[in-house]
């Protein structure tokens, strides 16, 4: 009697899912670094609020990667992108802990060391974006995305661990920086010389020959084109204003950058007449001119789809109430009366391991129900969350540090655990409906358009959403980013023609 051979597993370099978890990693930690690492030791070192805030400005480099994202997209060697990203931040980590002092006495250096960092994480995210869309089947994408949110906050958790590693391996009041920048730095080399063994990318037809140059030629012939990136451009560089203005005292801006039209509408109509403008331009008679280039080539094909206005619309505002709200979840437990141990614990380790759980589960449901059904379905337990946090602050009076409530605890703890768990499940339904609508050949670029364009929404909407807690409170600003939620449903009309055209590709 004979049997069957067993099938041969692959090896762990070749599994596909092993190297969405490892890549993911390597895009959450530098992320970590940025917000948790640097500012801290930043503020230890004697450095300015005021000083920090500018920090922030860095970071716009996440939110414009759009621009030099068809540059990856056109030389390919994707991993050899992210592979170089990592070994540069690593190198940059390294100065760092060479001589971290410097960052608190004034010198220029550090900061342009900084701007090297974010510079290099956003061209890290681009690549991996790109490499992971053309690697997988649609059919992937749910069970993916759910690897790819865990992975990720375990890199941000990472970075975590570094801050925790600073005070072990320092004194008391005195972390050792140097240590932790160098073990940062270490991960980052680990990180580079990791990638350059993951499967090739497949491949992809050729480019005409002169493409860049016919681009550029007819550009200049078409200067609604560039008008449209100039606005663009202005609503993502428009939260720059507020901290400029007071780092140079701007009169008019400090007066108005409170206020909500200045914080949210400004920029967002500003975004909003750049997309029309270019929605406009892929529709002209001339569009099809520039649908080679390696540049606008990819804004031509995802403008130029029926009903890509409303897709954005749609991007912009599916995770507008969850945003909103996330940016104020820390000071309402601040102010709640919790310790920062009690914060770290519970919304970060807890947190972490209950959103890991949420990408999960979010992606098999999408992977079996399909990315439409998954979103209103997702998106529904993810603005419910929101009515949680809405109960935990009518109901938890403030308190000082240390002295909340055993009751009130369990009831903000539990707030926190839903909010966690079905972010998760909206985010990896939001993930693959962004990777489900982008074409394989222009993966890249296309997806770090869509993606910039919903980093824009979270920024505006963490903005927008100080104001909106001064003004109303906890309780009644956390019941209005509930409604928020909403109007992305009148959108998915829209969206369900663009992902059945996407089926038809």
């Amino acid at each position: 009697m004979s049997f069957p051979a067993a099938v041969a597993k692959p090896p762990t370099t070749r599994r596909l899912m092993f190297w969405v978890g490892l890549l993911y990693f390597s895009e959450g930690l530098p992320l970590g670094l940025f917000f948790d690492l640097f500012p801290v030791h930043l503020r230890q070192a004697g450095v300015g609020p005021a000083e920090i805030g500018l920090l922030s400005l860095l970071g716009l480099a996440w939110t414009v990667k759009f621009l030099w994202a068809p540059l990856v997209d056109a030389w390919r060697h994707h991993r050899l992108w992210m592979s170089v990203a990592n070994l540069g931040m690593a190198a940059v980590l390294a100065a760092l802990a060479m001589n971290p002092q410097a960052l608190g006495q004034g010198e220029t250096w550090p900061w342009v060391l900084l701007a090297v960092f974010t510079f290099l994480s956003a061209t890290n995210d681009i690549a991996t974006d790109g490499y992971t869309i053309e690697q997988l089947a649609q059919g992937q994408y749910g069970v993916a995305n759910g690897l790819r949110i865990g992975f990720y906050r375990v890199g941000m958790l990472a970075a975590g661990g570094l801050l925790v590693a600073a005070g072990w391996m320092g004194t008391p009041g005195q972390p050792n920086w140097a240590a932790a920048y160098g073990l940062g730095a270490v991960l980052m080399l680990m990180n580079g010389v990791a990638v350059l063994l993951a499967p090739k990318q497949p491949p992809r037809a050729a480019r005409p020959p002169g493409a860049s140059a016919r681009e550029w030629l007819v550009l200049r012939q078409q200067p609604l084109w560039l008008l449209a990136l100039a606005l663009v451009m202005a609503g993502l560089l428009w939260p720059a204003l507020a901290p400029l203005g007071k780092t140079f005292d701007w009169t008019w801006v400090q007066a108005v950058s409170g206020t909500w039209w200045f914080k949210g509408a400004v920029p967002v109509g500003l975004m909003f007449a750049g997309a029309s403008l270019m929605v406009t331009a892929a529709r002209g008679p001339q569009a099809h001119a520039l649908a080679d280039g390696p540049v606008f080539g990819a804004w031509v094909s995802l403008l130029a789809r029926p009903g890509m206005l409303a897709v954005l619309l749609f991007i912009l505002l599916f995770k507008l109430g969850d945003a909103a709200m996330g940016f104020m979840v820390k000071p309402f437990w601040v102010d709640a009366g919790f310790t920062p141990t009690q914060i770290g614990l519970v919304s970060v380790n807890v947190g972490l391991g209950l959103s890991i759980a949420g990408g999960l589960l979010g992606g098999w449901y999408v992977d079996r129900a399909g990315i439409f059904k998954g979103l209103w379905v997702l998106g529904l337990a993810q603005a419910l969350s929101n009515l949680g946090y809405a109960a935990a602050a009518w109901y938890v009076p403030n308190a000082l540090p240390g002295m909340v409530d055993p009751q009130y605890q369990l009831v903000v703890y539990a707030a926190s655990g839903l909010e966690s768990f079905t972010g998760g499940l909206g985010t990896g339904a939001f993930l693959a409906f962004l990777m489900g609508i982008t074409h394989k050949a222009r993966a890249t670029t296309e997806y770090a358009i869509l993606s910039s364009i919903f980093a824009f929404s979270r920024a505006v909407a963490g903005w927008a959403g100080g104001l909106g807690v001064e003004q109303m409170g906890y309780a009644s600003f956390f019941f209005l980013t509930f409604w928020l939620s909403f109007p992305a449903y009148l959108l998915l009309p829209a969206v369900r023609r663009m992902l059945n055209r996407s089926d038809e590709r």
